[in-house]
């Protein structure tokens, strides 16, 4: 019995995603079309001139944006970004640093330490159940 397998595709809003660039900056055909799975892997693996220019110079989605400046996508809104920046105004607004970026960046620094403090009592906790197995396992022999 063959398998019959389809080819896998995906919108181009989901393909741009997977690329972390702007759908409507790029190529009208892009934007228009499907790409199959195999596409998007050749496009990832050696990426066409377009494609290496809008991730170097942008404009860029907002969660690469949100990434370049060290903040979250709700910190942007609050800043009062809310449309794609090209990489040269992201590194304007880092030299410039506005109070809303340097305290986002400061909610973000905390919201890491507190992921980070959960993270490590987790781990922990866990260890601290398996030298308690390990205890109880011991103890018949």
């Amino acid at each position: 019995m063959t398998s019959h397998r389809s080819t896998q595709t995906m919108k181009p809003a989901t393909a741009a995603k997977k690329l972390g660039v702007y759908l409507q900056a790029t190529p009208a055909e892009f934007q228009e079309g499907v790409v199959s799975r195999d596409e998007l892997n050749a496009l990832q693996a050696d990426p066409p001139e377009w494609l290496r220019d809008l991730r170097r110079d942008g404009p860029h989605p907002r969660p690469v944006v949100a990434a370049k400046l060290g903040v979250s996508i709700s910190g942007l809104a609050r800043g009062g970004v809310t449309e794609p920046l090209t990489s040269e105004q992201i590194e304007e607004l880092k030299r410039e640093e506005p109070e809303w970026l340097r305290q986002e960046r400061a909610t973000q620094a905390e919201v890491r330490k507190e992921a980070a403090r959960v993270k490590r009592k987790q781990a922990e906790e866990r260890q601290a159940r398996a030298d308690a197995a390990g205890a109880r396992g011991g103890a018949g022999r």
